[in-house]
């Protein structure tokens, strides 16, 4: 262990490193991105702030999810993509080439447009990830913390041994989300989370976001805008690759800078 530690240690002392401004969490920084021949992304400049929701906005296509799967490297895994630039985690380059992928998408955890649980128990699917990365928690006191986290505790407590996919959509989307707070994650990156879900559930969700940002910094993929406007305190909005405007989520809605934006919102584009 102290080994493993060490190691660790060294990777981080040797990776690229920025003063970031206060609050930003985290900074992507001049960030392009290929699939092959073609540009997803094409410098694009956003801080995520501490403890604040970030809604990333646009039309099918324009790059969201693609922005928000750089957050935490998963587009690492298509061998076809490239990029150029910085995203920076706490002062520190993920993009690295000395950084950990497995580290980075531990403390900047994902949770997908569909409910994706494992089929086994509720209680496994939770610890899945504790597992996979060694961590040395006790796992029925994590199980519980990260249920209540995701507010599904109640539903679930006395069923945990029950196959995770007995649950209902919105409460499997829950128990994706307490899956992701397990590994003790300081991200949360949401990919339209409530796009397969019914209004209740999707209230569940909106609600469990406002509570997430107490203690996470959260961005959220959608293509609702009033999703958007209900839980950001932050939006950003894209077209064809492009982050055309980024700030507060009142200032983007009520007096959009960008004539483009006001377009998008105000459905006359989209």
């Amino acid at each position: 262990m102290f080994a493993k530690i060490q190691e660790l240690l060294e990777k981080e002392s040797s990776c690229e490193r920025t003063d970031l401004p206060d609050r930003v969490k985290m900074k992507v920084q001049d960030f392009d991105l290929w699939y092959d021949d073609i540009q997803a992304l094409k410098s694009v400049d956003m801080d995520v702030e501490e403890n604040k929701v970030t809604a990333i906005i646009g039309p099918s296509g324009c790059g969201k999810s693609t922005l928000i799967r750089s957050l935490n490297r998963m587009n690492d895994t298509i061998p076809s993509v490239r990029t150029e630039g910085k995203v920076w985690l706490d002062g520190y380059n993920i993009y690295d080439d000395v950084t950990d992928c497995v580290d980075i998408r531990r403390k900047v955890g994902m949770v997908f447009q569909k409910p994706n649980p494992f089929p086994f128990s509720i209680e496994n699917n939770v610890f899945y990830g504790c597992e996979v990365n060694g961590m040395d928690v006790d796992k029925d006191k994590t199980v519980e913390r990260c249920l209540k986290q995701a507010a599904i505790w109640d539903e679930v407590k006395d069923r945990l041994d029950e196959n995770a996919l007995s649950l209902s959509g919105g409460q499997q989307q829950r128990l994706c989300i307490a899956r992701a707070l397990a590994t003790e994650p300081e991200v949360i990156l949401m990919d339209e989370p409530c796009s397969a879900l019914d209004p209740i559930a999707t209230a569940k969700i909106e609600d469990l976001i406002d509570e997430l940002k107490k203690d996470y910094t959260v961005v959220i993929v959608t293509h609702n805008m009033q999703q958007a406007a209900r839980v950001s305190d932050y939006t950003a909005y894209m077209y064809l690759g492009e982050l055309i405007e980024f700030g507060k989520t009142t200032q983007i809605f009520e007096n959009p800078k960008k004539k483009s934006t006001e377009k998008y919102i105000t459905g006359r584009f989209g």
